[in-house]
This record gives C-alpha cells, sequence and structure tokens, in this order.
C-alpha cells in the first residue's frame, strides 16, 4: 500500500484477537519479540498460586524443588504418572564426577577440564561449551550436595565408555533410585509432596512475555490426555520445565529422524513423551538440535525396555572382556568408546554382536553392587558356557578367528596398550580366556534425547525470536539441549541433570514476585 493510501480491510486486530481467529495460525514462532509468545488467555482468577511451580520429578525436577524449597519458596512439584521418579529412578545411578575424593585417593588426575574435554569429543563439537562446562566444573560440588544434603550413599568408582580416566560414581542401591529416593525423603521434611497424575496441558504466558502459571489436567491417567479436571496454577515467581526427553514419543522422534521408528525398542519408561516440549514450542522456546537422538549401545534383543543387560556390558565385559562381531569373531570397536561410536558400530554389524567376560572377570565384577548378576543370570539374558568352543557353536562364531582376538587382546594387556582400537588399559587390567564364558547378546536402544529447549548457564529458557530469557520459565535436565551436542558420555545425566536442576531451582526461588 503507497504511502497515504487508506486501508479497507476492516480495523487492525490485535495480536491477541489475531490468536482467537486463527490469523496467526502456523507464523507465530516467527515474530519478534514477547509476541512470539503463542499467548494463551489469562485466567479471570487462579484456581491455586504458589511462588514456583516445578514439572517432572526426576533428578532435575527433585533438585529444582529441593533447592527452591529450601530457599523458603512455596513449591508444587507436578507429575504425570503414577509413581514419582520418570526415568531417573531407572536410571543406571552412575554420576560423573571430575576430581574427586576417590580419583585422589587412587592417584588418577583428573579435572573439570578434562570432563569437558572428553564431553566435547563425544559431542563431536556440537555442545553449547557454556553449558557443558558448567556441567564439569560443578561436578564436583554436586557430589557433595548428594552427600552432605541429600544423603546418597555410592558404592564404588568406575570407567565408562569415552571418559580418559575412571571418574564415574556408583550409587549403593545400585540404579538411580539411590538419588530419587533420598531427594523425595528431603523435600517430605521440607513439606513438598510430588502430586502424581498431573498433566501439564499449557504453559501460560501473557502478552507482557511473562509466562505465569500452567494449566493442568487433575487426575490425569495415562495416556489419555483427555482425562483429568482443568485447573489453572499461578507461579507467583516461576515455573521449571524437568520433564525429561521425549525418547519413548514414536511421533515425535520421527518427526525428528524418520529412521526411529516404533520397531526400534527404548530404554525409557512409557511417560517419557513430548507434550512438554510442544507446549514450550508453541509459547516461543528455542528448540535445540532435537534430532541428536542416542542409542544405548549397551541393550540386549533378549529383553524389553533398558532391562538388565546394561549392567553386564558396563560394568563386566566392558571393562574386562571383548565385544564381537559374530560374524568374523574379531573385535570391531573399543570396548570404552563413548555411545554413539559403539552403537554405530555395533549397527554397521547388523547388531551381530556380543559381549564376554571370562570366569576371573565375572569373579572382580561380582564385587560391585551394581552389577546385578543375579538378575541377570534370572532373566537368561546372560548365558554362561563351559568352554570357548560352546560359546562360539552358540552363536555362530568363527572358532579360530575369536581365539586369535582373545591372544591379540591379551598381548595389548602385557604391551599396557591397546593399539588396535586404544582402549584404556589400567594397571590391573585382566586378561580373558579362563573358561567358562559369560556372554550377552547386543543391539542398541533409543535411550536419551540430547536435543530440547534451548537455556543459558542460569538455565533460563531462551525465546525463539530474541535469544533472550523467558521471564518466569526455567528448564534443566533432558527437556533441554545443547550441553551434551551429538551424543551423551555415560554419567554425565546425572550430573547434567542435577546441576542445572538445583541451578533453576535456586534462580527460581530468587525471582521477584510479579503478582
Amino acid at each position: 500500500m503507497a504511502k497515504g493510501e487508506s486501508s479497507k480491510t476492516g480495523p487492525k486486530l490485535t495480536r491477541r484477537q489475531m490468536l482467537r481467529t486463527g490469523a496467526l495460525a502456523g507464523a507465530s514462532l516467527t515474530l519478534a519479540g514477547p509476541a512470539t509468545a503463542a499467548v494463551r488467555e489469562m485466567p479471570e482468577s487462579w484456581d491455586e498460586e504458589v511462588d514456583v511451580v516445578v514439572i517432572g520429578t526426576g533428578f532435575s525436577g527433585l533438585a529444582a524443588a529441593f533447592e527452591a524449597a529450601k530457599a523458603g519458596a512455596d513449591v508444587a512439584l507436578l507429575e504425570k504418572m503414577r509413581t514419582p521418579g520418570g526415568n531417573s529412578i531407572i536410571n543406571g545411578g552412575y554420576l560423573s564426577v571430575a576430581g574427586s575424593p576417590r580419583q585422589a585417593e587412587q592417584g588418577i588426575e583428573d579435572s573439570s577440564e578434562l570432563l569437558l574435554q572428553d564431553m566435547l569429543k563425544a559431542g563431536q563439537g556440537l555442545n553449547h561449551v557454556e553449558l557443558a562446562r558448567t556441567v564439569a566444573e560443578q561436578s564436583a560440588s554436586t557430589l557433595t550436595w548428594t552427600i552432605d544434603e541429600v544423603g546418597v550413599e555410592y558404592g564404588g568408582m568406575t570407567q565408562l565408555g569415552g571418559h580418559a580416566v575412571p571418574r564415574s560414581y556408583t550409587t549403593a542401591a545400585g540404579s538411580g533410585s539411590g538419588i530419587v529416593v533420598p531427594l523425595l525423603e528431603r523435600l517430605g521434611e521440607l513439606g513438598v509432596t510430588p502430586r502424581t497424575g498431573t498433566l501439564l496441558k499449557h504453559l501460560i504466558r501473557d502478552d507482557d512475555g511473562r509466562v505465569k502459571g500452567v494449566m493442568v489436567h487433575d487426575r490425569y491417567r495415562f495416556p489419555d490426555e483427555a482425562s483429568g479436571t482443568p485447573k489453572t496454577i499461578m507461579a507467583r515467581k516461576a515455573v521449571i520445565l524437568a520433564t525429561g526427553g521425549f525418547g519413548n514419543d514414536v511421533a515425535f522422534r520421527q518427526l525428528q529422524d524418520p529412521r526411529l521408528t516404533e520397531d526400534l525398542d527404548t530404554t525409557n519408561q512409557p511417560g517419557a513423551t513430548g507434550e512438554a516440549i510442544r507446549e514450550a514450542l508453541r509459547i516461543g522456546c528455542v528448540n535445540v538440535q532435537p534430532s541428536w537422538i542416542q542409542l544405548g549401545p549397551w541393550g540386549s534383543p533378549d529383553e524389553r525396555g533398558f532391562g538388565v543387560a546394561p549392567y553386564f556390558v558396563i560394568g563386566v565385559s566392558a571393562l574386562n572382556g571383548l565385544m564381537v562381531d559374530t560374524q568374523t569373531g574379531k573385535r570391531f570397536v573399543n570396548e570404552l568408546a563413548d555411545r554413539k561410536t559403539r552403537s554405530d558400530a555395533i549397527i554397521a554389524t547388523g547388531n551381530k554382536a556380543i559381549v564376554f567376560c571370562d570366569a576371573p572377570g565375572l569373579a572382580k565384577a561380582a564385587e560391585s553392587p551394581s552389577v546385578k548378576l543375579d538378575r541377570l543370570f534370572e532373566t537368561e539374558v546372560l548365558t554362561e558356557y563351559a568352554t570357548l568352543q560352546d560359546m562360539a557353536a552358540a552363536h555362530d562364531i568363527p572358532l579360530e578367528a575369536l581365539q586369535a582376538t582373545i591372544d591379540d587382546f591379551n598381548a595389548a594387556v602385557d604391551a599396557g596398550e591397546d593399539l588396535e582400537f586404544g582402549r584404556y588399559m589400567p594397571d590391573d587390567q585382566l586378561k580373558t580366556g579362563e573358561a567358562p564364558f559369560y556372554a550377552v547378546r547386543v543391539a542398541p536402544k533409543i535411550h536419551h534425547t540430547m536435543g530440547g529447549l534451548g537455556i543459558n548457564a542460569d538455565a533460563q529458557a531462551l525465546d525463539l525470536a530474541s535469544n533472550a530469557p523467558i521471564p518466569g520459565l526455567y528448564a534443566a535436565g533432558e527437556v533441554t539441549g545443547g550441553v551434551h551436542g551429538a551424543s551423551r558420555l555415560g554419567s554425565c545425566a546425572i550430573a547434567d541433570c542435577l546441576v542445572f536442576g538445583r541451578i533453576a531451582g535456586r534462580n527460581a526461588a530468587a525471582e521477584p514476585n510479579w503478582a
């Protein structure tokens, strides 16, 4: 329209009117400033008012609620499933700690900078460095916090794939429950109890750009999203999203990577779905690297879900055993490589791979409570073979090639260096070859979604249009993206969740009361 011409299209619509009429459908995420948000009607009155709303009861949500409540905030802790804990309570229970007391006792040299470099290497340089550095630098203080304030008990310390040195603490419980349960107990002492069966439906972001509360469905019954009673909760200070990843959301994960069909198994609990991420995107959050979805290289096709195979692969064979291609009888990857490297290598064999150890290897692993040998044998995922010939025959492995692989590895142990694949060789590295043998079939499973909502080092969720923090909205844990880049190192998830959960909780509690 030329300058001076009058419009004959009628009165100008306000943004709120356009949203009501659908005039901005599909375009609302491209506008500038606070108008990025697809504004949800502010309720005339709220059903409830609190200082901080925390959504999700895994590591990050519990840590956030704990810190916010400890700072004096009135906290509503919401969980859509019937029980709290999410993926965290079934997590393997490994916490990555750089420069820990146990490393010092064992003469292991480590630093937050070395952990950061390991994270960047595994992440193929796609990590948002400020976020990864925050995790690495606060890992040691987080360990202290879990012991002194939460009451977590740890068993041993081990080395996981992709780490330059041993630095991963294991909970005495042998799973993430060893952190989740005491956190729930501490929260109970602070008067905070998870409200289960409460589904987030909408984040309420006002015209001024601030997130001011949520609309939920109370008495929700998973997975029926229409179930429950609508209820609004005002967050006088902030809302914290700690809803985890979307590894069990087939439709959403296929939007990011079409190869991840329903035929591919996942280690995630059923509630690991993406409705909270979708809602955050609707109100204008940045979406960071959503297509980077990690497969766990220690899953077994002989069981569903996370199962028990990972306890053998991580705690036994990766340290005192070997992984071989059953078609060739040869090693094909560093057993201590990062998860993406190992998963890609297993897939390249056509998922024709086993991990195995011998009798001394199993005996050494049995010293750790995290290995769960009884459960491995009970489920028949782990099989014992009286001789090497028996194991080779059961898996159609060329016997001579398998024996040569073992001989080559034992020679590398004598030399103190794995020239073929560069595997870390500790001073007490065991050789292999003493019958009986123990083996598990492996095939990668969907495990962790590295992508998610963009945040800064203060755990503030970022706006798509401006890249500035969205007032009143924080996020932590697997619901966020950028920390891990292309691939997450094992045991860095707990560190990530606890570090940023604590940051989010403290900062949310310090927000001014907008109401």
